[in-house]
Formats: C-alpha cells, structure tokens, sequence
C-alpha cells in the first residue's frame, strides 16, 4: 500500500489536478486517488478535510500535506530521480519554464478554461489571451532548442514536471481549436498521444458534471495556483 494519495478535483476541469496526477504516472510511483466531485454540495467541507487552502490538488505523504501542483512536483523531486533534467542547465530552464506557468497567462486561462472532453470552434482570443499563446510556442520552442536529435518529444526530450506543467495548456489548445506553428503542434500532439492523457480524458468523459470555474475548488486566479 503506498504512503501517497493524491486528492483531485473532476478530471474534465481541473488542469491543477491533472498535473500532479501525471508526474506521478510518469515517474511509476503507486499512489492513491481521493476524487471530490467538486459539483458536490458538500465538496468545500470535503477538500477542507484535506487542504489547508481549500483547494485542489493536495498530495498527502504520510503526515505531510502538500499542496499547490509545483510544491508537488518538488517535493517529489526530492524522493525520485527524473522530476527534473539531469543536466543543469536544461534544468534551469524548466524551473523557470514551470514558474511562468505556474504564475502567469492568466488571459489564456479565463479565456480558454480548461474543458478536456469538449472541442470548441470558432474561437478568436482577445489580444490579451494571444499574447500569453505567442508567448507559450516560444517558451515551447526555447525549451526544444536543447533538446539533440533522438532524445524525444517532450519539451527536454524525456518527460519533466515542466511537461506535467504544460500539458493542460496543449489540451487547452486542442479544445479550443489554436492554430499553431508547425513545432507547436507537434508538441501537442505528443501530449494528447501520451497513454496516461488518453487515460484522464477517458475518464473525463464518463463525469456528467457541468461546473462553472468559479464553483471548481481549485484556483481561478493563476497567482495562487
């Protein structure tokens, strides 16, 4: 029985959730699940019996509580090897990568909640959201121009938290219909085609919830995600 359990929010809506969960799959690492519909009327008394900030996701590892999904992904950097790029350099970068995320394109985020079962057509940003996209494919691109010939697809060749980071935005992207440059693209492709995306997705399609951001339990405001 494995001293971790992970305690989510619903799949289809909660980027937060998912990032967290799929670090943990990538790195092989047995855990519990605690799922809290978040459209539940007792879901805020629920996660409050976990997360001290009332929102999702919160890893608990024996007596430890963590939350917020990048504390996570440290602290799990601090158990297992490959939470981070090996070399130094690249590893900079994907802190740095993971902190913008983490921290910023809050445009993109109102804009283009995150809804991983739906696709949308016909969406135009507003300037705001487009510059948080340009600003992405080239963050995207900086982190690939490490990456030599043969070592993967991800954004420094193998799976990193600054994937886990990432993948909710390359779903973002599908959902919403982004035309994207050509290397972008590419990117998410390689999200959606990972086998534990495909697995979260399924799992999103079988909720019926319908959950308005405000209402999801997990932060809103990107400066407390």
């Amino acid at each position: 029985m494995s001293d971790l359990t992970l305690v989510i929010g619903n799949k289809n809506y909660s980027s937060w959730s998912l990032r967290p969960w799929l670090l943990l799959k990538h790195l092989a690492v047995d855990f519990q699940e605690i799922a809290v519909p978040l459209d539940a009327p007792d879901a805020a008394a629920h996660i409050a019996r976990y997360s001290p900030s009332g929102r999702v996701p919160v890893l608990l590892d024996g007596d430890r509580v963590i939350w917020e999904s990048l504390a996570i992904g440290e602290a799990l950097a601090e158990r297992y090897p490959n939470v981070w790029p090996a070399d130094a350099g690249r590893r900079a970068l994907a802190r740095a990568a993971a902190s913008e995320m983490h921290a910023g394109f809050a445009a993109l985020r109102e804009e283009l909640p995150f809804n991983c079962r739906a696709r949308r057509s016909g969406v135009f940003p507003s300037a705001a959201a487009q510059a948080d996209i340009t600003r992405i494919v080239a963050l995207w691109a900086t982190c690939r121009q490490t990456v030599q010939a043969g070592e993967g697809s991800w954004l420094f060749g193998p799976f990193t938290l600054a994937d886990a980071m990432f993948a909710p935005v390359a779903l973002r992207f599908y959902t919403y219909g982004i035309a994207l440059p050509e290397a972008a693209q590419a990117y998410v492709d390689t999200v959606r085609q990972d086998r534990f995306i495909q697995a979260w997705i399924q799992a999103a399609r079988q909720e019926t919830a319908v959950i308005p951001a405000e209402d999801r339990g997990e932060p809103v405001d990107p400066a407390t995600a």
